[in-house]
């Protein structure tokens, strides 16, 4: 089989879906593959790099002439896919609730589109899981980029002159972006406290370090929705949060908010009224802003300052530390697709009764099949 390895055109994307590592290995396995000039270049990759790798660099066309699998990092454009082999697979991070017109497009195409991001969260699929890869890093990002808008230092300093006191960092929403920003703010000596509507990540929370905020009040709320991620909670609930949260943002120097809820926008979990009661020269950061953001007034792309709080709204911020996130996210494909492989047909046998392959399969025979875009 032949792979493609395509040079991402999204705007600000830098990641690239294959490493030189990937490429090796699926060369073992039996594959042919041709990475688009240029591909790895925004995440310290050269051309030279994939070439020592066994691969062959091409322009576009050439590297889809005749490939029966498709590697990227955002879906592409489907007229920009000629060429390609009729069935051909398409794997990558699709954005299939985002992108629903292209999705179609690419089921008019005829190509058997596989979204990552939709990846079952069981045992069997946890190195195959492009969300979880992305997100480590993006937590660990979010506070580094919280770090340099923030005009004070992080740990508790003694010096002869006085005491520095640590800086107070309230991260919201503890799932793997949550709990890599709660290890990194401790790393650097932050005063770290952190809230979540699952009920089961208190003890997460405690592990690492950091102080749980969590309501007590309400009870049989777990907040726990399918597949572990969070679900919208009741109005009860919500009121008794926000009155939690007011009165403990109030006190941070930094909060950093990730929620997500797959299919929807982000809840709101920060308002202009509760951006008012912090101090001035504090910062949020918010992670969800390009799923309409959990904090009131943040703007995608940009750094916005409200009531004297600096507000960062960073788009793709896996693509902010792209040699690392590339490595992780060609490794989850890899992942995904070796333990498909038959090694008679030298390429990936998809059963469709299989939970991870139901799960992520969009596309095939020129129909949508996915349950979750049906309706």
């Amino acid at each position: 089989m032949k792979i493609a390895v395509l040079r991402e055109t999204a705007a600000g994307e830098k990641r690239v879906s294959a490493s030189p590592e990937t490429v090796r290995k699926f060369i073992a396995l039996g594959a042919d593959v041709v990475v688009e000039s240029g591909a790895g270049v925004s995440a310290s990759l050269a051309d030279a790099d994939y070439a020592a790798a066994g691969a062959t660099v091409a322009e576009r066309a050439a590297a889809l002439n005749g490939a029966g699998l498709i590697l990227c990092i955002q879906g592409p454009d489907p007229a920009t896919l000629t060429g390609a082999s009729p069935g051909a697979l398409l794997v990558g991070g699709l954005n299939p609730f985002g992108e629903r017109a292209r999705v179609d497009a690419y089921a008019a195409a005829g190509l058997e589109a596989l979204a990552m991001e939709f990846m079952p969260r069981i045992t069997r699929a946890q190195s195959m899981d492009i969300l979880s890869s992305q997100s480590n890093l993006s937590g660990y990002k979010a506070v580094l980029d919280a770090a340099a808008e923030y005009g004070r230092a992080f740990p508790m300093m003694m010096t002869a002159a006085g005491t520095v006191s640590a800086a107070r960092v309230f991260v919201m929403g503890v799932g793997v972006a949550g709990l890599q920003a709660i290890a990194t703010a401790r790393r650097l000596g932050a005063q770290v406290s952190a809230t979540d509507v699952r009920a089961a990540t208190k003890e997460q929370i405690e592990s690492l370090g950091a102080k749980p905020i969590f309501v007590e009040a309400v009870k049989g709320i777990e907040g726990e929705g399918t597949g572990g991620y969070a679900t919208e909670m009741s109005e009860e609930y919500q009121k008794a949060q926000a009155e939690l949260v007011s009165s403990h943002i109030a006190k941070q120097d930094i909060v950093i908010t990730t929620a997500l809820i797959p299919g929807r926008p982000a809840p709101r979990l920060i308002s202009d009224a509760q951006i008012a009661s912090m101090k001035p020269g504090s910062v949020i950061v918010d992670l969800a802003v390009e799923q309409g953001g959990n904090v009131e007034g943040a703007v995608a792309g940009e750094i916005v300052e409200k009531h004297g709080v600096k507000i960062v709204g960073h788009r793709n911020v896996p693509s902010r530390l792209a040699a690392d996130t590339s490595a992780l996210f060609a490794r989850n494909l890899y992942n995904f697709l070796s333990a498909y492989w038959d090694k008679d047909s030298h390429a990936p046998v998809l059963p469709d009764d299989d939970e991870i392959v139901k799960g992520i399969r969009l596309t095939k025979d020129g129909q949508v099949v996915n349950e979750r875009l049906s309706g």
